[in-house]
């Protein structure tokens, strides 16, 4: 059972050791991080809302359609979870933590780098295999996501 479990995480993927630094560094700075324009209770709502999308996306656009493999594309091992669960919701939360009107397209344009350069980091040490998705889509996607999605959300959140 334990070894089943243990072949289940997927640890000998190829590149696996890249997503699990970008978590951790992620996850420093927004465990550190001074909290400027969020607060706990905003952060936990960000971190839940775009974890839960992380996931649909991934459920629904990456394996119905079957356009990227993350570790092995039969498991869901533990670079899968970390990537999905930690990495866009951190990155979510540092953005809107600092954003503000004066700096929001430059940070806008700065995340959306960052995203996007960790994407093919990801993909360059072979933990993610592209299989029709076009990286012009993700910065696209992340563009949208960091300049419209993420603002409009913190100013839902804050109505109630």
């Amino acid at each position: 059972m334990l070894s089943t479990a243990l072949s289940n995480l997927d640890l000998g993927a190829k590149g696996l050791w890249f997503p699990i630094i970008v978590v951790v560094t992620l996850l420093f700075i927004f465990i550190l991080m001074p909290k400027k324009r969020i607060n706990r209770t905003e952060v936990y709502i960000i971190f839940c809302i775009v974890g839960f999308a992380t996931w649909i996306m991934d459920a629904f656009i990456l394996r119905v359609f079957d356009l990227v493999d993350l570790g092995s594309p039969k498991k869901l091992g533990i670079g899968d979870i970390l990537s999905f669960t930690f990495i866009p919701s951190s990155l979510a939360c540092i953005f809107l933590n600092f954003a503000n009107k004066k700096n929001k397209w430059s940070l806008v344009i700065f995340f959306t780098l960052i995203s996007f350069g960790i994407e093919i980091g990801i993909e360059y040490f072979g933990y993610m295999i592209e299989k029709g998705w076009f990286n012009f889509f993700s910065i696209l996607f992340y563009f949208i996501v960091y300049g419209f999605v993420l603002p409009y959300q913190l100013r839902i959140i804050r109505r109630r």
